[in-house]
């Protein structure tokens, strides 16, 4: 804008481990889903580096976009517009083997195709079905049927059970679990939902503005949170019991535009303990020991 660049994810910096599920938390606008896009280079970073096993991975040929594609693969959120309405489920699960040319010929592809409708749960009648003749669910089964069938190491998951019903989050959730362990996955997952993010991640990152402002494990995270802005998100949570209002506890105001943003610390302008520094210099992640890292002038 105007000679000024507009930051939507502001030099963050993160590892993930093998094996683990790392969740990525915050309000809408935060930078969330454009991490996510950045990693698997859907969105190219503008400056930085996403390293897998040490290498640095590029997008510039079609042949480093394959590479990545083979390692990382994304869930979408919406399981409509994710999937092609005139693809048939056999189609839509097909598709990656065709464009990799993996399998010999059409009956050897099939087979594949029905090996990973049987891990995630859809029938072989359904094989020749259409999206729109199926539930939220079922949709999502299919994306993550297409995210496997690589055979990726790490999968990203941008809220891929916002859109469902409870119920249905629970099955999802306990089928990513128990592909998890089957395929030895790693997972990035994206989402605004706490207690979904407890029940389903090994650690937690916290974003604002662009921001980590505070990361840890997931016990931690919960029991133990230092960053003003993890505390209010934690009590935002909607309680079960008319008696126990969490609405006290709602944070005010809105997340300043990444096109103007405070200077200081990125949370200033709702904080209620912000003073002296905090409106002057951006606070840095400091350790405050087993990995629990927060960006706080206060703390």
């Amino acid at each position: 804008m105007r000679g000024k660049p507009i930051k939507a994810v502001d030099g963050i910096n993160f590892s993930v481990h093998k094996g683990e599920s790392v969740g990525i938390v915050g309000e809408s606008g935060c930078g969330k889903s454009t991490t996510g896009y950045a990693i698997t280079h859907l969105i190219k970073p503008t400056s930085g580096k996403v390293l897998f096993d040490g290498e640095v991975l590029k997008s510039r040929t079609n042949k480093d976009r394959a590479k990545i594609a083979k390692k990382i693969q994304l869930i979408f959120q919406n399981t409509t517009s994710s999937l092609n309405p005139k693809f048939s489920v056999g189609h839509s699960i097909e598709e990656p083997f065709l464009i990799h040319k993996i399998g010999k010929d059409s009956a050897d592809r099939r087979k594949l195709v029905l090996e990973l409708m049987d891990a995630v749960g859809l029938k072989e009648s359904q094989f020749d079905a259409y999206p729109h003749e199926l539930s939220g669910g079922q949709r999502q089964r299919i994306g993550i049927a297409r995210a496997l069938s690589l055979n990726p190491e790490l999968i990203v998951c941008d809220e891929p059970v916002s859109a469902l019903d409870v119920s249905v989050q629970a099955q999802i959730l306990n089928l990513m679990k128990r592909l998890q362990k089957r395929y030895d996955l790693t997972y990035i997952f994206i989402s605004h939902d706490l207690p979904v993010v407890q029940h389903f991640c090994d650690r937690v990152i916290v974003m604002y503005l662009g921001n980590i402002v505070e990361m840890a494990d997931r016990d931690e995270i919960f029991k133990n949170p230092i960053h003003p802005y993890t505390k209010a998100l934690l009590e935002s949570v909607p309680i079960a019991d008319p008696q126990k209002s969490s609405l006290d506890a709602v944070i005010e105001g809105d997340v300043p535009s990444p096109q103007n943003p405070p200077d200081g610390c990125p949370f200033n302008t709702r904080c209620k303990s912000g003073e002296g520094d905090c409106f002057v210099k951006k606070p840095e992640l400091r350790d405050f020991g087993d990995g629990h890292v927060a960006a706080c002038h206060r703390v």
